[in-house]
């Protein structure tokens, strides 16, 4: 079958020469933009001159200013605004950086502040006591408290955020792993274990996300007795035991923790302060440590809870070791929260063949 052309009548032709010499000669369509070098060189220089007065504003010295990469100064300056939001400063109390950093020292952890959808607005400066990074580079992690955490609770603490927010004034605690640096696991052989404390508050009236913050503190979970990172004396009471369990001594702090005074203790037996249902894994405990059987310094370890002197329960860690005929304890409360997780991780100490 033969195609004909619709303007001569004649059959198409491969060259199709019929067409009217406007068609051949048609202009083609403009062609788009296409960048140059000239002009990408002039765009970078741009943005590189934007960064460099962005971190020219940041308030933290010259010398670490030099060492911010592009990634950190961005996730600086936005936790700066999301903070200027939050702390007008106007509305921020006058105090020096003498004073703020004598008062973190004294904490058992670090500061922290979250907006209404979990964003970093503030990390107090000791966080690299706590975890090994500096407020810098635990950023570079990203910019939500999801991001610094163990993707595993990630559900948990995210049911707990929502239930604070629901409730302002309510304190909610979750516990979970922090990333920390390469250098710290390699000491530790892990990340660390933190128990986040706080609840909302609502900033400015009338309250409302753009106007409410999730306020913090961060404290490591102690790893041992002896560990001076995280431990104190007032955070740590010890007993001493015949190898029967038999209070022999106390300190005096155990009047603030469990509310006995030690005369009241002397005397009387381990067992006696223990829940029912944590007696099996005391005893393992106890044996281990008395008979030296078991796997290390976790053999000696244990999560129990004790009754306090208004007949409350509460929750104890205890490290316990022999010296010769008697057995010392350290033990440091926990909360509920803290008890969970450090139980759900913990083996039972071997009992004797």
């Amino acid at each position: 079958m033969t195609i004909f052309c619709s303007h001569c009548h004649r059959p198409l032709q491969a060259e199709m020469s019929c067409l009217p010499a406007r068609a051949k000669q048609a202009p083609s369509a403009p062609r788009p933009f296409r960048s140059t070098k000239s002009a990408s060189k002039a765009r970078r220089d741009q943005i590189n001159a934007e960064l460099q007065a962005l971190r020219s504003l940041l308030p933290i010295s010259a010398q670490e200013k030099e060492r911010l990469s592009y990634l950190h100064t961005m996730a600086l300056v936005c936790l700066r605004l999301r903070g200027a939001q939050l702390f007008p400063p106007g509305l921020a109390p006058p105090t020096g950086p003498a004073l703020g950093t004598e008062l973190l020292s004294l904490l058992p952890g670090f500061l922290l502040v979250l907006s209404a959808d979990s964003k970093l607005v503030y990390i107090s400066e000791n966080v690299a006591q706590v975890l090994g990074l500096s407020v810098v580079e635990l950023l570079a992690q990203g910019d939500t408290v999801f991001d610094i955490l163990d993707g595993r609770v990630g559900e948990d603490v995210h049911k707990k955020l929502l239930l604070a927010r629901e409730e302002p004034g309510r304190e909610v605690t979750f516990v979970s792993e922090m990333r920390t640096s390469k250098a710290f696991r390699l000491q530790h052989g892990g990340n660390r274990v933190v128990a986040v404390c706080g609840r909302f508050v609502a900033l400015h009236w009338p309250p409302s996300p753009s106007t409410t913050a999730f306020l913090a503190l961060c404290t490591p979970l102690v790893q041992s007795p002896t560990d001076g990172e995280a431990a104190s004396q007032d955070d740590i009471f010890q007993t001493m035991h015949l190898l029967d369990m038999t209070f022999i001594d106390v300190t005096e702090s155990v009047t603030y923790h469990l509310g006995y005074h030690r005369e009241e203790l002397v005397g009387q037996s381990w067992y006696s302060l223990l829940h029912p249902e944590d007696a099996e894994l005391a005893a393992a405990q106890h044996r281990a440590v008395a008979l030296g059987v078991g796997a290390g310094p976790a053999a000696g370890t244990a999560v129990l809870r004790v009754l306090r002197r208004d007949r409350a329960w509460s929750w104890l860690r205890v490290w316990a070791r022999r010296d010769g005929g008697c057995i010392t304890c350290s033990c440091r409360c926990l909360r509920e929260e803290e008890a969970a997780h450090l139980r759900s991780r913990q083996p039972r100490a071997a009992a004797p063949p």
